[in-house]
């Protein structure tokens, strides 16, 4: 068996309702094959102090868990941050699934590309019935500019080219940018704005993700679309890249 040299953090944020989805995603995160000398770490943390989590978890030595006080996903994303281990970060949320070789993927090309910061993957949406339904717009595979996912989100009515949940990042850049933003939603989105601000990134047109769509998430509730919110939310993250861009904020990668 090859040494386990580099470790990937994958960090999932669990609220009560997406505890039952918990088994997908490992039985997801168990299938990937992973490069030679790399292996994973999944930091998941409950956004709550229940321990409800941590029971619905199988035993195995490369799940690490969390609690904290409720905050919301952003919150407990950061507070994971504390135990991450490794060159690069890799989002999964509780109720999605990644698909069989989006890990070898992210890491062969942040290997590949050390001039890049971050990458993303196509995304499915998967319906309750099973069934699922892709995004038509999504970027030629590929280098992603600096700046071109914000030009994206402003001509598009603050829709992203490529989706947040399949982000994975480099470390360094994760914490320059101090974690997730400080938002009840879409921190997710702020997080890979400013990344895409900072360093260019990269696109494969390989599915990398199942997003879960149901009822009890987060992003289905009205809360979500509640138009004044959704408006400070949105101007909030456009500050943000503005005042990066206007500080010359880029990060030359080793």
């Amino acid at each position: 068996m090859a040494c386990l040299t580099q470790v990937v953090s994958v960090i999932t944020p669990v609220h009560p309702p997406s505890i039952g989805y918990l088994a997908d995603a490992y039985a997801s995160l168990a299938a990937q094959q992973m490069p030679d000398g790399w292996g994973w770490r999944w930091l998941v943390q409950e956004d709550g102090r229940t321990g409800a989590v941590a029971d619905a978890l199988p035993d195995d030595p490369r799940i690490s868990v969390g609690v904290g006080r409720p905050g919301g996903p952003g919150v407990a994303r950061t507070l994971a941050m504390d135990r991450v281990d490794g060159p690069l970060v890799k989002v999964l949320d509780a109720d999605d699934q990644l698909t069989p070789g989006v890990l070898a993927r992210d890491i062969a090309t942040l290997t590949a590309h050390p001039s890049i910061g971050w990458s993303t993957s196509r995304v499915l949406d998967l319906l309750p019935d099973g069934s699922t339904v892709g995004f038509d717009s999504d970027p030629p595979a590929g280098p992603i500019a600096c700046g071109d996912v914000h030009a994206f989100w402003l001509a598009n009515n603050y829709r992203a080219p490529v989706h947040p949940a399949t982000l994975c990042l480099r470390t360094d850049v994760l914490f320059a940018l101090g974690g997730w933003m400080a938002l009840p939603a879409s921190e997710d989105t702020g997080l890979l704005l400013a990344a895409s601000t900072i360093t260019g990134g990269f696109f494969h047109a390989e599915t990398g993700l199942l997003y879960r769509k149901w009822p009890g998430q987060v992003t289905s509730q009205a809360a979500h679309r509640e138009p004044a919110e959704h408006t400070t939310r949105m101007r909030i993250i456009e500050r943000r890249v503005r005042a990066l861009t206007a500080l010359n904020t880029t990060i030359t990668l080793p």
